[in-house]
Parts: C-alpha cells; sequence; structure tokens
C-alpha cells in the first residue's frame, strides 16, 4: 500500500510530498524545493529508506533542494520532463531573483527525463506520468491508480490553476493539459497540489472558475 506526507517547505510552502510502500519502507521524495532537514527528520520519524527522487518541474522552490538530497542519499533524480532543462539551467539566475531564502539551491542533473506514459516505481509502488505543460514546458503529473491519488505540483490547485505568465508558460497548453490528461483519470481521483489543500479532479471539473466545464464551454 502507498502511504505519504506532506512537508510543506520553502516561503513559499511548496508541498513537499514523501511518499512510502507500507510493505517494504521504501521512499520516493516529490519536489524537494527546500527545508532539507525537515524532509531529512520524516523519512526517519517513518523509519523509511529513500529509494529516489522525482520532480514535477523545475522551477526553484519545487526543485532547490534536488541535489543536496540525491547527495546526501546517494540516490536517482527522476523527472521532470527534458523540456524543463531550460528551467534547471536557471536556477542561478531563479536564485538571484528570489534572494537569500534560496541560497541553498543548486542545479541539478536529473538521472531519467519522464514523458507521457512512462512509470516509476519504489518498493512495490507504480506512479504513472502524464506529461502536463503548461506551467512549466516540462511540467509532469504522477499518478498512483490504485489509491487514486495525484501529485500534480502547479498544474492544478483547489479552486484555481498554475500560473502561465513566467517564460514559455502558455494558458490554452495547460487548460488542455488538466481536462485531456487529468481530467479522464476519474472525479473521485484526490490531488496533492504544489500549494494549498488538497482536492479532487470533479470538484475542480465542476467548480473551478479557470477550467470546469461550465468555464471551457461543456454541457
Amino acid at each position: 500500500m502507498l502511504n505519504h506526507e506532506i512537508i510543506p517547505v520553502t516561503p513559499f510552502e511548496q508541498n513537499c510530498t514523501l511518499f512510502w510502500c507500507t510493505e517494504t519502507k521504501q521512499a520516493a521524495v516529490v519536489d524537494p524545493g527546500g527545508d532539507i532537514e525537515k524532509i531529512k527528520a520524516a523519512i526517519d520519524k517513518h523509519g523509511l529508506t529513500l529509494e529516489k527522487i522525482l520532480i514535477t518541474h523545475a522551477h526553484l522552490d519545487h526543485a532547490g533542494a534536488t541535489n543536496a538530497l540525491a547527495t546526501d542519499y546517494d540516490v536517482a533524480i527522476e523527472g521532470p520532463h527534458k523540456e524543463d532543462q531550460f528551467w534547471i539551467d536557471a536556477i542561478e539566475q531563479q536564485k538571484q531573483m528570489f534572494g537569500a531564502a534560496f541560497s541553498y539551491a543548486e542545479k541539478f542533473t536529473p538521472n531519467r527525463f519522464l514523458a507521457q506514459n512512462d512509470t516509476v516505481s519504489f518498493g512495490n509502488i507504480i506512479f504513472e506520468v502524464y506529461f502536463c505543460p503548461g506551467h512549466t514546458p516540462g511540467h509532469i503529473v504522477f499518478f498512483h491508480r490504485q489509491s487514486k491519488l495525484a501529485q500534480v505540483g502547479d498544474v492544478l490547485f483547489s479552486g484555481s490553476i498554475g500560473r502561465t505568465d513566467f517564460p514559455r508558460g502558455d494558458h490554452a497548453t495547460l487548460i488542455n493539459s488538466i481536462r485531456k490528461n487529468l481530467f479522464p483519470l476519474g472525479d473521485d481521483v484526490r490531488f496533492i497540489p504544489g500549494h494549498g489543500p488538497m482536492g479532487t479532479f470533479g470538484q475542480e471539473r465542476r467548480s473551478n472558475s479557470h477550467v470546469s466545464d461550465a468555464a471551457v464551454g461543456v454541457k
């Protein structure tokens, strides 16, 4: 079975998530943006062995501590999609933009870029990978079908959607990613967004003012 703990990190309260297989105690951390000691403390608290790091996209608050965590635990980094190399290469510029609060951030090198229809695994857990550009050009989403649980990064929020005013963001592409790639997974799928509370795809399809059926003219 899959278990998880959401660990808010960085001044942006980004939802880093620790996932683990309850049978093997093997774990994966999704989006270690910062506050590495908080992440390590959660791993220790649950008696887990970190197997890999998974990245939805390479914005600083989601990926800033990736290299440090991977180095400390000697584990592989999987994700994002190769189109987010653009943002990985810009980590130094991102640091300059956001100042001292992100002084720890480092560029990282994924062991494996991910794409639509890929899977990632740790312990006995398998996540499906969905390519969902729009917020960034290489954003991906992780989905555990048995638990009906998705980690969606900054694609979708409870009542909102990701920003598209950053370089290489695109609003129409983001709406298409949500409507065509995520909503078909089922109304009962719960999701962990990059920031804020969890939600369900069904609730967002019904009432999200940016991406609901009504918002896009679907009856």
